[in-house]
């Protein structure tokens, strides 16, 4: 029996289903400019923290909980992104976001007061923690599997470009004008919303067959043939529905103890490393050595966008793990650098 005809159809349909249309392109876009907002929030305390404090009299405890706030409202927004996700969908979930996010953008170009710019700076992080979540999910869910990879690290060169250029514009702008500008992507990603499909694999959990059949092929392309690729989310989908839903708990098993210490490992060290004090407050630290905080800003941009491009490219050619250890190597000896410069200053002066 030949089975030519057949494989020679498979093969189509996989070249098919990998192929980067401009559907994919823009929903890619529009979903990254959640990233954009993310890196964005991230960014903004640290070039505006001498106007600040000077315009509206901040005390240091005062700046410093309006800088710290954030992670609280990203740890809120992340713990419920899940739910909120499979509940009423990837795309709605970022579009409900990007409403806190703007509505915490808004609240700190308005404020005059202390309280005010704490209530905009928690809404920023809560829309920033379900956005952290939701975004990768969907570029995953979006992307054929052999373009995921490099689609999914989009995400994180997007947060720095948010990051780098929020310091930039930090520099020119004041800090009213630098929230308004924050709105911005937030707009756009709601804007975008409207004209993007639904995920494929959310519409065939929730089991919306026609819709999920009509995503996708916009996804791949109206002439793309896709049989193979729907089938196969389909008897995923189909085996996902028929293993019953584990706790929270059902993680704390002694077949999961290896995974579970590492991937929460990595999680908690990445945050308690020290890299987010410093790109909170980047610009009081270079006034501090004796730097232009347009200077250090500057040249923080100038070293993170080529380093994060460099990771990007080297994230499914060189592997997860070297990148890890070359980047914990580095932040380890960044750390300790400004620790040793700060405790020689201090020494030096006494």
């Amino acid at each position: 029996m030949d089975l030519a005809p057949e494989s020679s159809l498979i093969e189509k349909e996989n070249q098919d289903s990998s192929a980067t249309t401009i559907t994919l392109l823009l929903t890619t876009f529009v979903s990254v400019a959640g990233s954009f907002v993310f890196g964005s929030a991230i960014g903004y305390s640290s070039p505006v923290q001498s106007d600040l404090t000077d315009d509206l009299n901040l005390s240091v405890a005062e700046y410093s909980l309006f800088g710290s706030i954030l992670t609280v409202g990203a740890m809120i927004g992340a713990a419920m992104s899940g739910r909120i996700s499979d509940l009423i969908g990837r795309r709605a979930t970022m579009g409900f976001s990007e409403i806190f996010c703007s509505l915490g953008w808004l609240a700190i170009y308005l404020s005059k007061v202390a309280i005010w710019l704490d209530v905009g700076r928690f809404l920023v992080g809560f829309g920033m923690g379900i956005l952290s979540f939701v975004v990768p999910v969907y570029i995953a869910e979006i992307t054929p599997k052999d373009l995921r990879g490099c689609f999914t690290t989009v995400h994180q060169l997007m947060i720095c470009l948010g990051v780098s250029t929020t310091y930039l514009l930090g520099t020119i702008v004041g800090w009213r004008i630098l929230a308004l500008i924050g709105m911005v992507p937030c707009v756009v990603q709601m804007i975008g919303l409207i004209v993007i499909p639904e995920s494929p694999r959310w519409l065939a959990k929730v089991g919306r067959w026609e819709e999920f059949e009509i995503a996708l092929q916009r996804l791949r392309g109206e002439s793309a043939y896709v049989s193979y690729e729907s089938s196969e989310i389909k008897d995923y989908t189909r085996r996902l529905s028929e293993i019953s839903e584990g706790g929270i708990f059902d993680l704390f098993q002694a077949q999961y103890a290896k995974s579970l210490l590492v991937g929460v490992g990595l999680m908690v060290l990445q945050q308690f490393g020290g890299v987010n004090g410093i790109a909170f407050y980047a610009s009081s630290i270079f006034v501090s050595a004796g730097i232009s905080s347009k200077t250090g800003m500057i040249a923080m941009v100038i070293v993170q966008i080529p380093m994060t491009t460099i990771g990007v490219i080297l994230m499914d050619k060189s592997g997860r793990r070297p990148l890890l250890l070359i980047s914990a190597a580095g932040t380890f000896i960044g750390c300790l650098l400004v620790a040793l410069s700060f405790s020689l200053q201090s020494s030096t002066k006494g």
